[in-house]
């Protein structure tokens, strides 16, 4: 079952959100290994990657990813890697060597396709390495959920959503959100993740919330996340019933 931990307002859940990403980063299965830990753009998780940035040592043994990006340069403002750059990696010091950006700027297909090849040569599998196509297994991803209930740059019904185990990043051509070209990481790589970290807050986002603890639906892209793997954290004006107030 989905854990859902609901907050007074904005910032109690950054202060939620950061204490569970450090509580991961501290459980997760090193075995001599570096922590895997894909990040997303957007409103509701900045204010946790300033908060986390308090605590760069933390950070020593994590390789950062990113869950999707919009096609622009690294320095443009629509760009998720600015963001979290400017919020979180440059504020905590950590190298680049370890941050693993999703080239934006050389569009969907190419950039996709340099991405998952990334993935597939640095993060474990779930099964036997003979099986290609099992997705890497990410320790933690941070999302974001949109008010049409998208995650990552997987929107309603989009053809992105029907990507299978042989795929690990996909490019988006057609977004219903600007800029239209994105790359994303796909959907069986957020499901084999062993623990994914949704938040959300403002009351735009109620009726995306509720509608992903619904049944599992291509409209709603949330719900079709693992949710015995999946902890959200909203705040009270996000929180399921606060659609109907």
């Amino acid at each position: 079952m989905t854990r859902l931990t609901t907050c007074a307002d904005a910032e109690a859940v950054a202060e939620r959100a950061a204490r569970e990403v450090l509580r991961h980063l501290r459980e997760a299965p090193t075995e001599r290994r570096l922590i895997h830990v894909a990040l997303a753009g957007g409103r509701s998780p900045k204010r946790t990657y300033e908060l986390l940035a308090r605590a760069p040592a933390e950070w020593a043994d994590v390789q950062v990813w990113f869950a999707d990006e919009r096609c622009v340069a690294p320095e443009d403002e629509q760009s998720n890697y600015r963001m979290v750059a400017r919020s979180l990696l440059d504020p905590a010091g950590i190298a680049a060597e370890r941050v693993h950006r999703m080239e934006g700027e050389l569009g969907p297909e190419e950039g996709a396709s340099r991405y998952e090849a990334a993935l597939r040569a640095n993060v474990p599998r779930e099964r036997a390495p003979a099986a290609q196509a099992a997705p890497p297994v990410l320790d933690l991803i941070v999302l974001g959920i949109g008010e049409d209930g998208h995650v990552a740059s997987l929107f309603p019904d989009a053809p992105a959503l029907d990507a299978d185990e042989s795929r690990a990043c996909v490019g988006v051509h057609d977004s219903p959100k600007p800029p239209p070209e994105r790359i994303t990481l796909t959907l069986p790589v957020l499901r084999a993740a062993r623990r994914c970290l949704l938040l959300a807050t403002g009351t735009d986002k109620a009726h995306a919330v509720a509608a992903m603890l619904g049944e599992p639906s291509r409209d709603v892209p949330a719900s079709l996340l693992r949710r015995e793997r999946l902890t959200l954290i909203v705040d009270d004006a996000a929180a399921p019933g606060a659609a109907r107030r």
